[in-house]
């Protein structure tokens, strides 16, 4: 007689954590492998002069400025920054000037940037993330012409909303507040951020989702446990995007936030070719004091950046 098959057979879970743990480990190291083949490519000989070429012709006038935000007034108005080096002649005193100066402050402004920035990342990436979920892995009635309107919603023009925007804000009594900017910066970058997680979330194995719904996981779990430490290099990536759109943003928040109490660095360095344009010699510093914090968030974030460019550029 035969022995049954549940003699036979020992008891064991469905699946394998550990096999799960290396399935996500094998899609982190599928990533980097993908970028070394396209770091291979990119670093032969040609490529490597035509990078260098562009980049000294791209850093020329960032060097120049950052020469002319160290220069005394008067030699800005009578030299060239290349003549700098001649007759040597460097004060901080535009940058004291341009921080905590009467008719400036810029201090005060970077802490509005900051204030803008940071929920301005962070609203959109994380209803991106909820949203790019439910397209990818949740079916439901609907689904692919929602996820079509929505991705349509890029080729909106920003422009011919604001006024929109801001009729409502002011129906809504949160005008003159920071709401009005974070909440427009959340609705532009949505579309975007919804198909680029999205995008990365199908190129997921659809194994490792089976295997942890077997185990029992539910939507809350496989999202948070499963696929939200392998989306760090989409979130990244995006979210760099995001934030040096926000921190270098003019037109929004002239719109929303142009009060002093709300309005961020790239208002003030308006004004001072502007409106306070006897003061244009603290242009330069004002504009390396509001590059610090995005040149900063960009080499810190690099590698997930690179990273989540090339996720899903190559199959296989």
């Amino acid at each position: 007689m035969s022995t049954p098959l549940s003699a036979s057979v020992p008891d064991a879970p469905l699946v394998d954590e550990t096999a799960e743990e290396g399935t996500g480990k094998g899609i982190v190291a599928g990533l980097d492998e993908r970028a070394g083949k396209v770091r291979r490519k990119v670093s032969s000989r040609p490529a490597s002069i035509i990078a260098i070429v562009l980049a000294v012709l791209w850093t020329i006038p960032t060097f120049g400025l950052l020469v002319t935000s160290f220069r005394p007034p008067r030699e800005i108005r009578r030299t060239g920054w290349w003549e700098a080096f001649a007759n040597p002649e460097f004060t901080i005193d535009n940058y004291t000037d341009a921080l905590f100066g009467g008719s400036t402050s810029f201090a005060t402004y970077f802490i509005n940037s900051l204030v803008i920035t940071l929920p301005a990342v962070i609203i959109p990436i994380t209803l991106a993330s909820l949203a790019a979920y439910a397209f990818a892995w949740v079916d439901f009635k609907g689904r692919n012409l929602l996820f079509v309107a929505v991705f349509a919603l890029q080729i909106v023009p920003i422009q011919v909303t604001l006024v929109p925007l801001l009729t409502q804000y002011v129906d809504w009594g949160i005008d003159g507040s920071f709401w009005p900017v974070w909440l427009s910066h959340s609705i532009f970058a949505l579309p975007l951020a919804i198909f680029l997680l999205h995008n990365f979330m199908k190129d997921i194995p659809r194994e490792l989702v089976e295997a942890a719904r077997v185990d029992g996981a539910g939507h809350v779990k496989i999202f948070f446990q499963v696929l939200m430490p392998l989306l760090v290099p989409a979130i990244a990536a995006f979210g760099i995007f995001q934030f040096l759109w926000v921190w270098n943003d003019l037109l929004v928040a002239l719109t929303f936030a142009s009060g002093q109490d709300t309005a961020p660095i790239t208002v003030r360095l308006a004004e001072l070719s502007g409106s306070r344009g006897a003061s244009w010699h603290l242009l330069p510093a004002g504009a390396f004091i509001s590059m610090v914090v995005p040149v900063a968030v960009f080499l810190a974030l690099q590698r997930y950046f690179v990273r989540g460019l090339l996720a899903g550029s190559v199959k296989g």
